[in-house]
């Protein structure tokens, strides 16, 4: 249960530091195409990078455990968490196409930083929640040796959802 609060830390760092950068270029609307462009170009160049190069960093392996939250803040970073985000933050998906929830927070999030930082924390407290509530699933009721029998790695799923993701923004650019 300690372990989440650093784990969160690091994950809302990492994508902060991705997110308010573009939430500072929104205001330069002159360019808003070729930033869109170019954020979308990011994203599936990140992901075709993560679907080819399957091995993760060594210097990741390395951080001591009283170091969670810059483990936390690395791995979210190597794995694009904010990138993620970067569609709908930069208005990438047409209004049109959104339900009414989506569309209201694409508004949000095309007028300011505080949004930027907003929609990092709910993004944060939602990942923190659903995560901590499988892992108290898993080390409570399944015990930790079915992760040595049935773990599967997500990577494949994550480099293709970045790819698609990038794709949808480069159409709709």
């Amino acid at each position: 249960m300690t372990a989440l609060v650093p784990l969160a830390a690091g994950h809302l760092v990492s994508m902060l530091v991705i997110l308010l950068p573009f939430a500072a270029m929104t205001a330069l609307l002159d360019w808003q195409r070729e930033i869109r462009i170019g954020a979308s170009v990011a994203v599936v160049a990140f992901g075709v990078f993560r679907l080819v190069s399957r091995r993760h960093p060594r210097v990741l392996a390395r951080i001591r455990p009283t170091q969670l939250a810059l483990w936390s803040f690395a791995i979210a970073t190597a794995h694009g968490a904010g990138l993620m985000l970067l569609p709908i933050y930069l208005g990438l998906c047409s209004a049109g196409e959104l339900d009414l929830a989506h569309h209201a927070s694409s508004i949000l999030m095309t007028q300011n930083s505080v949004t930027a930082v907003l929609v990092s924390l709910t993004h944060t407290l939602s990942m923190v929640t659903a995560g901590g509530a499988i892992a108290l699933l898993v080390y409570g009721w399944l015990g930790l040796k079915v992760l040595s029998r049935s773990w599967f790695n997500l990577d494949f799923v994550w480099a293709i959802s970045l790819i698609l993701i990038g794709a949808i923004g480069l159409l709709t650019a």
